[in-house]
Formats: structure tokens, sequence, C-alpha cells
């Protein structure tokens, strides 16, 4: 009974030691290019997404997850039940330790491909080969191209319009608001399809099998803040008109919907990403209670809640690091470079997590702030800080393996 206690305590530390990381690192998905282009300063961003995240973990957190991360590993073809909590706990460690060394290095890393790595590894030394789904590491690897290439691509084309139709036109606060219904519209559209597809909130509000209805609601959600954010764009720029520097005005306008898009990210990611520190945790919890291996976990609003805290805790100590590197070091940001990043994420994502597709979040920022800095020629681009951040996510999955099975191995050892 007393080792029950201690072992349950030990993946508890764990699960929480990852959420931290979590917190650390991924952040800077949300709020890095909100503070690089001064929408909000670093300690407003920190308090906003410390907030966002738990409140996204606790309200929207997965509930049922996959035991084995986004179905990496076959825990049947494991067949010990103390080897799947020895090996969990070894996972949530490794990937962790892992997170830890990059933010430490203040390199933004896919936590997602951390934990899948590292439970990777522990599936290999516990399993062999055959306990390994290669289909979903395929997927996986190829999302490491698909990612960044997606975000670069889309976010260059949103700020080459947002270029041509408002920043080179002879008025760019008529412009800029005359567009305005378009960009509010668009930006209420993609976060209500995020919201409401595939999402729990879409179940709780009977949308499951609803694809038309939730596109639909999504337009009509759309449509109604875009016709309220022209008004209100309108009645400020007559404020904003009377500035000498127009382009100051504009920046105004973006700002707004940087901030809201960023908030909107952090409250995602803290619903999505939770689960890559609770899920292990969970499954060692049922594991230990049933006494068998089970394929999935129901993780109750407690865990979630350990989760969403442990974030927050990251996101407030060592959330700064990684977000200066995403906000300040690639490429020079504003308002509408911000915008044009936040809103190309927040619609890659959307669009390959509806495919199936395993996205980064991670990858796709990075890639579209790459996307901005290279519509104003490559010389915008520091293409040093992108070596290095290339080289953390190539190194990634093999770092987290390579913990996992050193971790696994010396813990079996002693335990089993």
């Amino acid at each position: 009974m007393l080792a029950t206690i201690i072992l349950l305590i030990i993946a508890t530390a764990a699960a929480f030691y990852m959420a931290w990381n979590i917190g650390a690192n991924d952040v800077a998905n949300s709020m890095a290019t909100a503070v690089g282009g001064k929408a909000i300063s670093l300690k407003q961003a920190v308090i906003i997404a410390g907030i966002l995240e738990m409140t996204g973990a606790v309200l929207l957190g997965s509930h049922v997850t996959k035991t084995v991360g986004k179905g990496i590993v076959d825990l049947q073809a494991v067949g010990d039940p103390n080897k799947v909590i020895i090996g969990m706990l070894a996972a949530l460690i490794a990937a962790a330790i892992g997170v830890t060394l990059s933010t430490w290095k203040s390199m933004p890393v896919s936590t997602s491909h951390f934990i899948v790595g590292a439970v990777m590894g522990f599936g290999l030394i516990s399993g062999g080969i055959s306990a390994v789904d290669w289909v979903v590491m395929g997927k996986i690897a190829l999302s490491w191209v698909i990612s960044p290439l997606a975000g670069l691509f889309l976010a260059y084309i949103v700020f080459k319009i947002i270029s041509y139709f408002v920043l080179s036109s002879d008025d760019p606060v008529k412009s800029a608001v005359r567009g305005s219904p378009v960009y509010v519209g668009a930006t209420f559209l993609v976060i209500s399809l995020s919201l409401l597809l595939k999402t729990s909130l879409g179940d709780k509000l009977g949308l499951s099998g609803k694809t038309g209805l939730a596109i639909l609601i999504s337009v009509i959600v759309g449509l109604f803040f875009g016709i309220i954010g022209y008004y209100l764009v309108l009645r400020a720029s007559r404020s904003w008109g009377k500035e000498k520097d127009r382009y100051v005005s504009v920046e105004r306008i973006f700002r707004k919907l940087q901030i809201m898009t960023s908030c909107y990210v952090a409250f995602a990611h803290g619903s999505n990403d939770v689960a890559n520190a609770i899920g292990p945790l969970a499954t060692v919890f049922q594991t230990i209670q049933t006494g068998s291996v089970v394929g999935q976990t129901t993780v109750p609003w407690q865990l979630l809640a350990l989760g969403g805290f442990g974030i927050s805790v990251g996101v407030f100590t060592w959330g700064y690091k990684v977000i200066k590197t995403i906000g300040f070091k690639i490429t020079e940001l504003t308002n509408t470079r911000g915008y044009s990043i936040d809103f190309s994420v927040a619609t890659t994502v959307l669009v390959f997590s509806k495919l199936g597709m395993p996205i980064s979040t991670t990858h796709t920022v990075v890639g579209a702030v790459v996307g901005v800095g290279l519509a104003r020629g490559l010389g915008a681009v520091d293409l040093t800080v992108l070596k290095n951040i290339i080289i953390s996510w190539a190194i990634t999955i093999p770092l987290a393996v390579a913990l996992s099975i050193s971790l696994y191995m010396g813990m079996a050892y002693f335990l089993l």
C-alpha cells in the first residue's frame, strides 16, 4: 500500500513538472507576437496567458485521452501493467527534462513531440518495434515539414494582402476602416470554428457530427462581429485620423485584433495540450486502480485542474524566455505583422487538426513569423536564430527517445 502511494506521488509530481514545462515553453505560441508587436507588455502577457491556460484546461480540457499520447504505442503489446506504469513515469520525466533544456536555451519546441518521442522510447524498450505505430510516427515526422511551411505560406499571403490593400494605399486609415468587417469577421469566424468543430464544447452544445451547423453558426458569428467591428473602428478612427502618422492609427486597429487572437490561442492551448502532461498520469492512476492495461483513460477534472495550474506556474516563472525568442529575435514585429501571424496560425491549426494531421502549433508559429519576415525581404529574418531553432526541432524526438529508454531501464532495474 505504501509503495502504491509513493508511486502515485511521484507520478503526480512528474505530471506537474511536465505541465510546468508546457507553460514555460509553449506559452510563446500565443503571446510572443503580441509582446513583439508591443500590443501588450511581457508582464501582461504572462498574467493573461496564465489565467487563460488554466481556464482552458479546466473548462475544455480533453476528458478522454488515448493512454499512450496520440496512439503511439499499443499498450496491449507491452502487456505487464507494472511496465506500463514505469514506462509512463519514464516518458513524463524524459519529456519534461527535454523541454526544460530547450526552454533554458530559449528554444521553442513542440512539447507534444517530446511526449510522443518519450512514449515511443518506452514502447520500443518494453514492447519492441511492433509495439510502435509507425504510421502515426510517419505523420508526425511529416508535420515537421508541413507545420512551418503552411504557417509561413499563409502568414506571407495575409501580410501581403494587408500591405497591398491598407499599408500601401493613399489613405491607410480609410482603407483599414473599409476592410475592418473582413478582418474582424474572419477572426471571429476562425475562433468560432475552432471552438465548435470536434471539441468538447461542441459536444456539450450538441454539435457533435453536425459540421454544417457548426460552420453556419460560425459564419453568423463572423458576420455579426464583422458589422459591430466596422462601426467601432469607424467611430475610433475619427479621433485617430488627427494623428500625423497615419500608420500608427492603422496599427491601433490591428492591435485589438491581435490581442484577441492571442488570448484565444492561449485558451485553446490550455484545453488541448494539458493532456500531454495529464494523459500519462491518468494512465498510471487507472492502471494502478484496475491492475490491468486499458486502451483509453477517463481524465477526472481534478487532474485537468492540476495540469492547468502547472501550466500557469510555468507561464509565470519561465514563460518569458521563449516569448523573447519568437517575439523579438527572428524578425521585427508590428501589430499588422502580429495579426497576420496569429490569424494564420489559428487557421492553419484549425484546418490541419480537423483533417486529422498531428500539426505542431509551435512549428506553425515559427513558420508564420518567418513568413511575415520574408514578406519584407530575406534580410528581415535572423537566419542564425532560425537555424538554431530548426536544429532544436531535429533533436526533439531522438533526445526524448534516448532519455526515456535510459530512465525506463534504470527504474525497471530497481522496481521490476
